[in-house]
């Protein structure tokens, strides 16, 4: 089963946003036509995501269609959830086919046993951001923000989006904290042998890369991200690649 990776797109209703939202669109109307069976996207497809009971926001409309003709070519649809779009649900299940992970997802590739997962939470140094996942998933706190007009929560969502970028970013990603964090989770995990694959966003610095397993070597894959280098990976049946957009163009 041809199937596509990748991570961090970060779709957001601003003029830049939307010009990244016209290319994502174009790409996955591209999956089909390549034959690929199979979407799975490890966290962070919007800057933000809530799901009220009767509104969708506007700005997401051209990407979501273009992922409910994707649904009716046939191709699957996987959403592991990222920190910025850990409210998924109901409609994306419902209206669009995704099958929805909250935290991590198991899926075997011709016998190998991957992990997916987005990857936030994982760096031992950020106890704050793990104490703010759990209250942010609470139901109280989903209802009570819920209550709030869907413009004014894009608002709020947008400025915290920011400075948490700014907080995060670093010169060399592949060299921050978050990276750093995943790569010693990968390692870790795969030396334990629970898992033959695993593979994750977040960091925002694409990587493959081989580790030691009970039964040989073991993968470590980090998808990267979608918003500027618009890195992706392939599983053909038999090996996964890493590829950059702006590299094959």
């Amino acid at each position: 089963m041809k199937t596509i990776v990748l991570s961090d797109v970060h779709l957001q209703p601003t003029e830049e946003g939307q010009d990244r939202q016209a290319a994502f669109g174009t790409f996955l109307h591209k999956l089909a036509d390549d034959g690929a069976e199979r979407l799975i996207i490890l966290g962070d497809l919007f800057d933000f995501w809530f799901e009220y009971k009767h509104v969708i926001f506007s700005e997401y409309f051209d990407v979501l269609r273009a992922f409910a003709e994707l649904r009716d070519r046939g191709v699957e649809i996987h959403l592991v959830c990222g920190n910025h779009d850990f409210w998924a649900g109901r409609f994306l299940e419902r209206q669009l086919g995704f099958h929805i992970y909250p935290d991590q997802a198991i899926m075997e590739f011709d016998g190998k046993r991957a992990l997916l997962i987005h990857g936030d939470g994982l760096n031992p140094a950020d106890r704050g951001y793990r104490i703010y996942k759990r209250l942010a998933r609470a139901r109280l706190v989903i209802w009570l923000f819920g209550l709030l007009h869907p413009d004014w929560a894009m608002g709020i969502a947008q400025r915290v989006s920011r400075t948490s970028r700014r907080m995060t970013r670093a010169a060399d990603m592949s060299k921050g904290a978050e990276a750093t964090a995943l790569r010693a989770f990968a390692e870790r995990t795969l030396a334990a042998g629970e898992a033959d694959v695993i593979m994750c966003g977040h960091a925002h610095a694409a990587t493959r890369e081989e580790f030691p397993t009970p039964n040989g070597t073991g993968l470590y894959i980090n998808t990267g991200e979608w918003m500027i280098r618009r890195s992706y990976v392939e599983w053909d049946g038999s090996e996964f690649t890493l590829h950059f957009i702006d590299n094959e163009s």
